[in-house]
């Protein structure tokens, strides 16, 4: 009698285990065919169960005890993080797992432009919702993440390039990303060294370059701009050149009138002399070069052709004839 309610015990206890392995492979298949990928969203403050209750109801996992039960198996329950995924019905629970404890999120693409102020990123990133700007605005005074670079502040420092991030990234790691390229791409020893040579501090290049940016758009003009600039600070004479002004107009409106040229700021190089205390938007790699290596020219004036170009002089005489000929004719026409 005892042998027989002993052999029953296995017995049950062997189909007990069956049963459950059974429920348990199939759980742990696929949810369906259909390999279309989808987001898959982990926000912050999810737990094991949230997510596995969240993928259940997207009808991407078939059970959710199962796929917890197959994190606590691989012991991976408190690695799954934050951002979005792209995964499928089709895909096995047990891949859903490693795709979401991974880190490998959908990263977008997002394009900083030459000659790009800290709150025109800002502006940016907010609208392609990679960030907040308040937020943004404030990791840039994040005296931390100027660590290797001489300047109290990040303008002129978040290079110009295409990143990709992800809808959950931090906005300090996008900060932080944007400095560490600035020093990849542009804090060269040979950069450093040049700026010695010519008797500038690299804040001073990356101040003068962030100006050579914002006045021409042309590959060919840069070097002849940054050739005007030397020139003039060389003769100790003011820069007067409009984005500084620009700059520092506190809510600018796309005209530059008289009584701005007087406004009282360092940035306002119609007013001091010398460059303005730092850089006034991030300048590209060939702006910074061009900084570091302008034409050797006597020309100390340009003035816009109005198509993109400038005229360039060497005398005011030739100046204020050029300024007749691309500025006062035209307004009159």
């Amino acid at each position: 009698m005892r042998t027989t309610l002993i052999s029953c015990f296995w017995g049950l206890l062997a189909l007990i285990w069956i049963i459950l392995g059974l429920l348990y492979f199939q759980a742990s298949r696929p949810m369906s065919g259909d390999t279309e990928l989808q987001i898959f969203n982990v926000i912050p403050g999810m737990t094991l169960k949230k997510v596995s209750q969240e993928l259940s109801r997207q009808n991407l996992i078939r059970s959710a005890i199962a796929f917890q039960a197959i994190a606590l198996i691989q012991d991976k329950q408190k690695l799954i993080m934050i951002g979005e995924y792209n995964v499928s019905p089709s895909m096995l629970p047990a891949d859903i797992l490693q795709r979401i404890t991974s880190g490998k999120t959908v990263l977008y693409p997002v394009t900083i432009p030459e000659g790009y102020r800290i709150t025109e990123i800002a502006n940016l990133l907010e609208k392609q919702d990679l960030a907040d700007k308040d937020t943004f605005l404030q990791q840039t005074k994040n005296m931390e993440l100027v660590t290797g670079i001489s300047a109290d502040s990040l303008e002129g420092y978040l290079f110009p390039e295409t990143y990709h991030f992800g809808k959950f990234t931090a906005e300090k790691t996008i900060v932080k990303k944007m400095v560490e390229t600035f020093k990849e791409r542009a804090l060269k020893k040979e950069f450093l060294k040049r700026a010695r040579e010519i008797g500038f501090t690299y804040h001073e290049i990356i101040t003068l370059a962030s100006l050579i940016e914002k006045e021409t758009g042309k590959d060919s003009e840069r070097k002849q701009i940054s050739s005007v600039f030397h020139n003039r600070l060389k003769k100790n004479m003011r820069l007067q050149t409009d984005p500084t002004v620009i700059y520092a107009i506190e809510n600018f409106d796309g005209n530059i009138r008289k009584r701005d040229l007087k406004i009282d700021s360092p940035y306002n190089t119609y007013r001091y002399k010398g460059l303005p205390p730092g850089p006034i938007a991030s300048p590209g790699l060939k702006s910074i070069v061009a900084s570091l290596y302008p034409a050797k020219t006597s020309n100390l004036y340009f003035v816009s052709r109005q198509d993109g170009s400038h005229q360039f002089s060497a005398t005011l005489n030739e100046h204020n004839r050029a300024v007749q000929k691309y500025q006062l004719q035209r307004v009159r026409h």
